[in-house]
């Protein structure tokens, strides 16, 4: 790998502190960051270059897996540079050009991380074209953007055709941090390494997939912008639907990014869209009241900081989808998400159909339960697949089993997701980074169910802080014998 200099534009806020400087450091440690690859902090706050060390040994220090290694510190503080300026202000851009053409030292690869706000990425990268800092005579330029692309469909067509006047879409890294869990990268090996399920991976076997991210946080201190946006905007239009292609992709041609991409987006552009009449049937949303998780009570969404006292934004919303393709014909995806529920839990689940014939009707087995994969993503990762067996005795009495795979062995520590996509943009692999097409379908999936809810605005159904959601998103499901799977544990007797 090349060497490269890392701008950060918003170094001082929360995302720096928690996640990139914590990311950065871990990859000095693990040795991956190439030699003489620098890092300019960038903010409007008046720190010197002493400021930015005190700052970043505290954000590391707070972060660190094993704890501070004062060594390696030394040779990361050595990589960090404080550039101030305010992105708003016309001469911080030729003030930073000056800097790199006086300045032999940094690296002439450039990566612009855009740790800001949304509204201000086209601004900003038609400021650094105009100062020539996106020119690629001596080196590459890539930009990095945080979620949320967009506000919807037509805010996200008309950024991207902005960033398309001074970008090319290979310099533009979409980052989702969901994708870069390592959990997320195993449900690829799991699908195309593994010829056992693979047979079975269709219609003609699997009855339903669920795919879940649940919190029991509350918005905190997002509220301003939580409140915009809600949850199938904040969660389902990217880390969920992103999720939904992993599992329901066809094997592409090879890992490369762009045969990865290629098949997410065939999935995406096979969703059935979903019709203005249809959406209170295919999808769900409510708010949460107050409650008690884990033996302390918590406020109403409507109590937190910031949030307008007759908001009806979603902090929880759940949807059905179909998927009109040769293998997924008929089969329901199910997709929900939702801030101050029981459990912090992601996982995707995979329910098998019965048996079609019943082999043990006047016997106890006259109910059995489904097969089901479980792929866990965070807070454990793990792979298990639920089986019935007999339970020993005369009697024919039947509960299931699980074989359970922790894909962390041993002491192993897992790693952020950020580490990895950070290095990807020093590679220039851009298969966990999204291109523009998956975007705006993705957009095309969960617009009309917004444009629907935007005219609600009256009421909004409830659910109590510590629960699992409302009850009555139930009514998705297509039969009285499906319900959502919120405990990872299997049942213990038929």
């Amino acid at each position: 790998m090349e060497p490269c200099t890392y701008v950060i534009f918003g170094a001082t806020g929360n995302l720096s502190k928690i996640k990139l400087m914590p990311a950065l450091y871990h990859l000095e440690v693990a040795g991956l960051l190439p030699e003489g690859t620098k890092i300019i902090a960038s903010g409007r706050r008046a720190w010197t270059l002493e400021k930015l060390h005190q700052e970043a040994r505290a954000m590391i220090r707070a972060k660190a897996r094993n704890g501070l290694d004062e060594a390696v510190f030394a040779r990361f503080q050595a990589r960090l540079s404080y550039f101030q300026g305010d992105l708003s202000v016309a001469d911080m851009y030729p003030a930073l050009a000056a800097l790199f053409a006086s300045h032999s030292e940094y690296p002439g690869n450039v990566a612009f991380y855009m740790a800001i706000r949304p509204a201000d990425f086209g601004t900003v990268v038609e400021n650094l074209s105009t100062h020539q800092l996106l020119d690629e005579t001596h080196g590459w330029r890539r930009v990095i953007i945080e979620k949320p692309f967009g506000y919807d469909l037509e805010s996200a067509h008309a950024l991207q055709q902005r960033l398309m006047r001074y970008l090319r879409e290979e310099q533009i890294f979409r980052i989702d941090h969901y994708l870069g869990k390592g959990t997320v990268r195993n449900v690829q090996v799991f699908r195309f390494a593994n010829v056992m399920l693979e047979p079975l991976w269709n219609r003609n076997y699997i009855d339903h997939v669920q795919i879940t991210h649940s919190e029991n946080l509350g918005v905190g201190s997002r509220a301003d912008y939580y409140d915009g946006a809600g949850a199938m905007r904040d969660m389902i239009q990217s880390h969920l639907l992103q999720l939904l292609t992993l599992v329901a992709m066809e094997p592409p041609a090879s890992m490369e990014a762009e045969a990865l991409r290629n098949e997410k987006v065939k999935v995406l552009q096979s969703i059935r869209s979903i019709p203005s009449d249809a959406v209170h049937a295919q999808t769900y949303r409510a708010q949460y009241t107050s409650g008690r998780i884990q033996g302390e009570k918590t406020k109403a969404y409507l109590d937190e900081d910031n949030v307008p006292p007759c908001s009806v934004t979603e902090t929880y919303a759940a949807m059905k989808l179909y998927i009109d393709n040769w293998r997924w014909a008929g089969v329901p995806f199910y997709l929900r998400t939702g801030k101050r529920m029981a459990e912090n839990q992601s996982v995707v689940s995979i329910c098998f159909k019965a048996p079609p014939k019943q082999f043990f009707r006047t016997s106890q087995l006259q109910k059995m339960r489904p097969n089901w994969v479980l792929l866990g993503i965070q807070p454990c990762a793990y792979l298990k697949l639920e089986m019935t067996v007999k339970e020993p005795g005369m009697e024919m009495h039947t509960r299931q089993t699980t074989l359970d795979a922790n894909l962390r062995e041993g002491d192993v520590p897992a790693t952020d997701a950020y580490e990895d996509l950070l290095l990807d943009v020093i590679k220039g692999d851009q298969s966990l980074f999204l291109r523009y097409d998956e975007v705006e379908a993705a957009w095309r999936v969960v617009d009309p169910v917004l444009r629907v809810w935007a005219m609600e605005r009256d009421y909004i159904p409830t659910y109590p802080a510590g629960s699992w959601g409302p009850e009555e998103s139930r009514r998705l499901f297509e039969r009285e014998d499906q319900n959502w799977r919120d405990s990872m544990n299997p049942a213990t007797k038929n």
